[in-house]
């Protein structure tokens, strides 16, 4: 069941033009009628508005239980910027967090990450806006890695599309857990988003889209 909150977060991605419908191709090369750009979202209130969504969602899975906080370049470093300061702001936990360069900096201080230094031990959350095929947390694995040796347990997302990985029997998610022994949560899934357009009414057509690729590629 869609709840409130649920709904919140659908009409501010919608009305943001972050979540689209229409025909699109997704990473992994799969014609799906939504996208998800968390690109779009480029003003201060839809930051913050954003990093609050996050922020409790963090609260409530884990509270103050992590060491730090890592955003993968490029979407990623605006997002655990910005859920950092909401989870201070709105709950007072106060989290260092750092982000990667695509391109290692040769000059300066030199290295991969900005931010804070990971240290060996430290229990790291990753915040990103969405998986799919799960090329971007097998790129981001190692990344950590190699800083120190840290511990990933939890990872936040705005969408989980509920897709199939490499085996067709499970998702991406389940897939991620399985290889990496991380927890993937989401603000929203694929469903609530069918669910919200459900109840709405208007949108006949692609509902039936929806349907036929939620079928074809989703595992619930």
């Amino acid at each position: 069941m869609i709840t409130e909150k649920k709904k919140e977060f659908i009409e501010f991605m919608m009305e943001s033009d972050v979540l689209r419908f229409g025909d699109f191709v997704t990473k992994s090369g799969r014609n799906t009628p939504y996208f998800v750009n968390t690109g779009n979202f480029k003003t201060g209130r839809q930051i913050a508005t954003l990093g609050k969504f996050y922020a409790e969602l963090i609260n409530e899975s884990c509270g103050a239980d992590f060491d730090c906080m890592f955003g993968p370049a490029y979407k990623g470093i605006p997002l655990v910027t910005s859920a950092a300061a909401a989870l201070y702001n709105e709950y007072k936990t106060d989290k260092p967090y750092f982000f990667n360069r695509k391109e290692e900096k040769d000059h300066g201080e030199g290295g991969s990450l900005v931010g804070y230094k990971p240290q060996d031990g430290d229990r790291v959350i990753i915040i990103e806006d969405v998986i799919t095929a799960g090329s971007a947390i097998r790129e981001t694995m190692p990344i950590l890695k190699s800083a120190a040796d840290v511990k990933v347990n939890d990872m936040f997302i705005s969408v989980n599309r509920c897709e199939v990985g490499q085996n067709p029997k499970k998702t991406t998610i389940m897939e991620v857990m399985e290889d990496f022994g991380i927890n993937v949560h989401a603000i929203i899934t694929v469903r609530d988003i069918y669910e919200y357009l459900e109840q709405d009414g208007s949108y006949g057509d692609m509902l039936a889209k929806m349907k036929k690729y939620m079928d074809t590629y989703c595992v619930f």
